[in-house]
């Protein structure tokens, strides 16, 4: 997305914010969402946009797209952020997690063929996906307020400055901005919304409320990931994600 753009979204934001705190400001519940009325404003332009536009090229491109091919997609995508994730555990001086990342980026770039076989995992060398969120946390940073971000979804102060960071980070950044560039941006938003398809599906049938379900989930997920999968206790209820496995690509 260019400078207008995001621009364009901090000013729809910041209507949004304001209309929220003009009207709503006693439907504010849980601590950790004072932004409530402004993020469910968000959350809804969200879901509106995603059934419009995303969810029918993901369903598109999900049955298009042989299972095989859709898998090196993804793995391909995968060995791009394992170089992110290396630049963050080094910052987090976790040098064994970043010897991992680069031993898979290595292995996967080279045998796997630009990462679209993983051979990495095959071989011993787990993913860790650390982000410039989590580097943020290690060393203390609070999440601040929940926040939903227009059309990326899901975050929270912190995770905001932290998606900032991962975008300067990203490989795909300091490409060229032309027809190769925005088809890979494109291209991985896709592969990653149909990855989630299912999982979609199940909250808006399974929630009352998906909106605080969503909160929930991401909020104790991110505590988790925070903490390498320790967090102390006494941040939250039961963790709705135990039963999850992270490692599997289509729960990701």
């Amino acid at each position: 997305m260019d400078t207008r753009g995001f621009k364009w979204l901090g000013i729809f934001g910041a209507a949004l914010l304001l209309a929220g705190c003009a009207s709503g400001a006693a439907r504010v519940s849980d601590p950790r969402d004072p932004l409530e009325p402004y993020n469910r404003a968000v959350y809804r332009f969200n879901s509106d946009f995603d059934k419009a536009f995303v969810q029918p090229a993901a369903r598109a491109y999900r049955k298009v797209t042989p299972e095989p091919v859709d898998r090196g997609v993804t793995n391909f995508f995968a060995n791009v952020a394992d170089m992110t994730s290396a630049v963050n555990n080094v910052l987090q001086f976790k040098m064994s997690r970043a010897g991992s990342d680069v031993g898979r980026v290595f292995i996967n770039s080279t045998v796997g063929i630009l990462g679209v076989f993983d051979v990495a995992t095959n071989v011993g060398l787990p993913s860790y996906k650390e982000d410039f969120g989590q580097t943020l946390g290690y060393w203390g940073l609070e999440p601040g307020a929940y926040f939903m971000l227009p059309i990326v979804g899901p975050s929270s102060i912190r995770d905001t400055f932290g998606f900032a960071g991962d975008v300067a980070l990203d490989p795909f950044f300091n490409l060229e901005k032309n027809q190769v560039y925005w088809g890979a941006v494109v291209l991985r938003a896709i592969d990653q919304r149909a990855d989630l398809l299912d999982a979609s599906d199940i909250l808006e049938e399974a929630a009352l409320d998906p909106y605080s379900f969503l909160r929930e989930t991401y909020l104790q997920r991110r505590e988790s990931l925070v903490h390498d999968g320790n967090p102390p206790s006494g941040t939250g209820g039961d963790d709705v994600w135990d039963e999850i496995d992270f490692d599997s690509p289509a729960e990701i």
